[in-house]
């Protein structure tokens, strides 16, 4: 009975070694997952904003709707460029640099990201224009994230904040 036991609780410790190595070296590789954002609709209401923004004497009423949103929106940043702090994303270091013109948050530059590893790259290479698309859409740091990239989502949901609060008018 003792041997039965005994051989019980090898199996047992096997297994849990074995599900501490995979999630360790998961985790060390890097999300292998496909990133699948929910962006396609975004992307057809970021270009349809985005002609209603540029052409605004065209659409009418709809652009005073556009328009005076954003109007408000235009009154809390002041114009410039302002770099945000480093934020930790796990493989490396997230920092972005806003730029603000006419009150309105028009282009955000990464300055520093986790680039050391082909995930990384890979990661990084899709997450990031949504990301940027993300924040210039919303005007702040209220944006949902890249699924499959959380950390470097958080990372630079953070040093946006930072250079943001910095363009706080």
């Amino acid at each position: 009975m003792k041997k039965n036991m005994a051989g019980q609780i090898a199996i047992g410790v096997v297994v849990v070694l074995s599900f501490i190595v995979y999630s360790l070296h998961s985790r060390q590789d890097g999300a292998s997952a496909i990133i699948k954002p929910n962006q396609p609709n975004t992307n057809s209401t970021t270009n349809t904003q985005a002609s209603n923004t540029t052409g605004s004497g065209s659409p009418g009423s709809t652009s005073n709707t556009n328009t005076t949103p954003t109007q408000s929106t235009s009154a809390q940043y002041r114009d410039g460029s302002y770099t945000g702090s480093s934020a930790d994303a796990y493989y490396g270091y997230i920092q972005v640099r806003v730029t603000v013109s006419g009150g309105r948050l028009t282009d955000v530059a990464f300055l520093q990201y986790p680039n050391d590893r082909d995930t990384s790259r890979m990661i990084n290479a899709q997450a990031m224009p949504y990301l940027k698309q993300q924040a210039i859409q919303a005007q702040s740091a209220n944006v949902d994230g890249v699924s499959g990239a959380t950390d470097t989502s958080q990372a630079f949901v953070q040093s946006l904040s930072s250079a943001l609060q910095q363009a706080k008018a």
